[in-house]
């Protein structure tokens, strides 16, 4: 294998398996953002319940990562 595609190959393998498989929204039907806490500044005003789901779950529902964790 060429060290340079083994080199990426390690690369991408370390990045994917460093992002959370799980992460938390506020459960109302306006959320767009995603949090990797549960205690995240962007999640203090939820008047709703916060709960988990998995990363893949919210990126198909389009949200996106809130900038506080960004």
């Amino acid at each position: 294998m060429n060290t340079l595609l083994l080199l990426g190959y390690i690369f991408l393998n370390t990045v994917s398996s460093a992002l959370p498989k799980e992460v938390y929204i506020c459960n109302n039907k306006k959320t767009k953002k995603y949090h990797y806490s549960a205690t995240c500044k962007g999640l203090s005003n939820c008047q709703f319940k916060v709960v988990k789901m998995s990363l893949s779950s919210a990126k198909s529902k389009k949200m996106t990562l809130c900038a506080w964790e960004d």
